[in-house]
């Protein structure tokens, strides 16, 4: 789709979903990286059907800021089908990932950059967390059943912080819990994928929309969804043609 995020080498896709609290910090953090980032870079906010002030304030906040643009989506479809969105409304050759909550760093997408020609996902992966401990210990323990099912070999495939090449993140599947699978996926289409370490902070404003339910059973049921999938994935490699 052509669109003013062609115009630049990486969009930052933002899914927001009532994160009023949270927006005018982010706005500030992004607004800072974006000047004094190594790449020319856009921000695409998707807002998710939120029930508060969000995109009130995300559409100040694009007026005000050259290279912020958003989308609304006409209803909540959660955080798989915000990035989905924003991934395929991007123009750009990268599209990176980064939560409204800004538990990770904006700035700590200069680590990831140097690997974009090595790979086609790049994911940071939290160092050091700083989160509750019963936080930390589901996400170790899904993080264990993850591995054990898919063998992507990765220990943190929820960081919020990644970059992927938007020809990939257009071509990947849509199906509930996607994001939790980026690393499986790419490998699934033979793709490389480089893992490196990123900061992590205390979430300072809002509320987690993410609870035992959600991250538990909800969980699951994606991954017994990415087994099937995975098992019925068909990706065609073009031998020959004269279209061009």
């Amino acid at each position: 789709m052509a669109n003013r995020s062609a115009d630049y080498f990486l969009t930052i896709v933002v899914p927001v979903f009532n994160e009023e609290e949270s927006l005018p910090r982010l706005f500030s953090a992004l607004s800072d990286y974006k000047r004094k980032a190594s790449v020319k870079l856009c921000v695409l906010f998707v807002n998710d059907g939120s029930a508060d002030n969000s995109l009130t304030l995300i559409k100040a906040a694009c007026e005000q800021e050259e290279g912020f643009f958003y989308l609304s989506l006409a209803m909540r479809c959660g955080l798989t089908g915000a990035l989905k969105a924003g991934f395929t409304a991007a123009a750009s050759p990268w599209c990176g990932y980064i939560d409204a909550d800004l538990q990770t760093f904006p700035e700590d997408f200069e680590l990831l950059l140097p690997h974009v020609n090595d790979a086609q996902l790049i994911c940071g992966i939290r160092a050091k967390r700083h989160d509750s401990l019963s936080k930390k210990l589901q996400s170790k323990i899904a993080n264990k059943i993850r591995r054990m099912v898919t063998h992507d070999g990765f220990t943190d495939t929820n960081c919020p912080l990644k970059l992927i090449d938007s020809k990939l993140a257009k071509a990947l599947p849509l199906f509930s819990g996607m994001h939790r699978f980026l690393p499986a996926l790419t490998l699934l289409f033979g793709l490389k994928v480089a893992a490196i370490p990123v900061r992590h902070q205390e979430r300072l404003q809002g509320k987690s929309k993410f609870n035992l339910f959600n991250r538990g059973l909800s969980g699951l049921c994606d991954l017994l969804a990415f087994v099937w999938m995975r098992r019925r994935f068909v990706n065609p490699q073009i031998g020959e043609q004269n279209l061009q």
